[in-house]
């Protein structure tokens, strides 16, 4: 495990987990976890030790619970159109592996935004997600204002954004918000269990249907079906499909290489 000064980044079994490490703030994100989660996500690209990341936070509390507002409260014009968070952010969601957010606990603000930009949100029954931007006379600026509103509906990401209303797990799981919600305790099997089974699926197939649904989505359909074409003649031509149909017909588990 590397311990940076605000992060814990451990590569075991394929996944790459990072934890914000400030569970004396609630795990809140500054600056420095912003450049260090880049740091370790840049590293991470062309590491195969690597197949899956996983974002967490440390403690019981938390997940991330938000912006850290006394850095929040120095921000100008200048930083606001830097949106540095929210370029972090995008990066996660175009991130050419697999992504896990594992939300143990509050999920405020830039915290629910980096869970949102994830492939996948997984909650501890304890979590909590909402929106208290309005509060402090700013709003959802690392993609809440549209990630949102595609996963839950425009009407209801309305509703959370203007009241800044919390919403538990089950409920969030009931929007879409979240994948699932486990028991306390079983956060990090339930990663892990779902980790396995998408790793062991063709990589290519799982970057290029990751590529395909985020792209296709932000289009209009017909537009998404050629992308779709596109990537799934890209797949026949590879050893992995060759392998993949080969397993199922003689009855045995694929053995993929990526190619």
């Amino acid at each position: 495990m590397l311990e940076r000064k605000t992060i814990l980044a451990e590569v075991a079994d394929g996944l790459g987990i990072i934890t914000v490490n400030r569970p004396e703030v609630r795990n809140a994100l500054n600056s420095a976890v912003i450049r260090e989660m880049r740091e370790v996500l840049g590293s991470w690209r062309e590491d195969d030790r690597v197949k899956l990341v996983v974002f967490t936070g440390a403690g019981e509390k938390a997940f991330v619970s938000g912006a850290d507002i006394a850095e929040l409260n120095r921000r100008t014009l200048r930083d606001g159109l830097a949106a540095v968070l929210q370029g972090l952010c995008d990066e996660i969601e175009r991130y050419e592996k697999p992504t896990i957010a594992a939300v143990n606990g509050y999920a405020l603000g830039g915290g629910c935004e980096l869970a949102m930009a994830c492939d996948l949100r997984i909650a501890q029954e304890n979590a909590r997600f909402g929106f208290p931007e309005l509060h402090l006379s700013i709003l959802p600026g690392a993609g809440g204002t549209q990630r949102l509103a595609r996963l839950v509906g425009k009407g209801r990401a309305i509703d959370m954004i203007l009241t800044g209303t919390l919403i538990d797990a089950r409920e969030a799981e009931r929007i879409g918000l979240v994948s699932r919600v486990v028991p306390r305790g079983r956060l990090m099997e339930e990663v892990r269990s779902v980790a396995e089974a998408i790793l062991s699926k063709g990589p290519l197939a799982v970057r290029l249907a990751k590529l395909v649904v985020h792209a296709g989505f932000d289009t209009d359909q017909r537009t998404g079906m050629i992308l779709e074409k596109l990537a799934q003649s890209l797949l026949y031509t590879t050893e992995d499909m060759r392998e993949g149909t080969a397993a199922f017909l003689e009855k045995r588990k694929p053995s993929f290489k990526g190619r």
